[in-house]
């Protein structure tokens, strides 16, 4: 790590197409995302956020556990409340839906740090990954901003900001397949994940 960094998992969504159940605590391959999570965290940051409108079903977590400050449901919302708690310089996002996050992409994040850069963002043929990022503290003023006039898109957000893109061919050095953007927001996903961990193939395909 180039500067000091917090992790922050985002474990606040409404789970609508989920109905409504804790995604975080999901299992897949017997073990919970949060879990899974955690692990692909251990050794990289000295402080972990955990962002929840539930706080009471995670306090088995060694994490600081935070609410978030503006009302409405979103990811932005998320990122706002990691990056106001957050006490380093810049925070590295991640959804708690993510089974097979690679610590290899989290370091990949983290060693293209710099005290210049106000976000470090992956960049798939899928488009960028504002879910598997390092935010600077800078950016709270902006992601504040927009909150407070209604407008929710993170890209909004971070027009204008200094941006360092991590393109595709370097992440698969680390993630060959970029499971590491894979979301459980279904049934049928959490199927796949347990397919794609088992080495067989799930209706609809990777």
């Amino acid at each position: 790590m180039s500067q000091p960094c917090t992790g922050v998992i985002l474990a606040g969504g409404l789970s609508t197409r989920y109905g409504g159940c804790n995604k975080a605590l999901l299992r897949v391959g017997g073990v919970r995302i949060l879990d899974r999570l955690f692990e692909a965290f251990e050794g990289l940051f000295d402080e972990i956020i955990l962002v929840t409108n539930r706080p009471e079903e995670f306090l088995a977590w060694d994490a600081l556990i935070v609410t978030d400050l503006f009302p409405v449901r979103s990811s932005l919302t998320g990122i706002h409340t990691g990056l106001f708690y957050a006490g380093r310089p810049h925070a590295f996002v991640a959804a708690c839906d993510t089974p097979f996050l690679q610590r290899g992409v989290i370091e990949a994040v983290l060693e293209r740090i710099e005290p210049a850069v106000d976000l470090v963002i992956p960049h798939t043929a899928a488009g960028l990954e504002p879910l598997c990022a390092a935010y600077s503290k800078r950016c709270l003023r902006a992601v504040e901003d927009h909150l407070r006039r209604g407008l929710f898109k993170i890209q909004w957000a971070l027009a204008g900001k200094r941006i360092r893109e991590i393109p595709e061919e370097v992440l698969r050095r680390s993630d060959p397949d970029l499971r590491s953007f894979f979301n459980v927001n279904t049934p049928e996903d959490l199927a796949r994940a347990e397919a794609l961990l088992a080495g067989t193939p799930a209706g609809g395909g990777a």
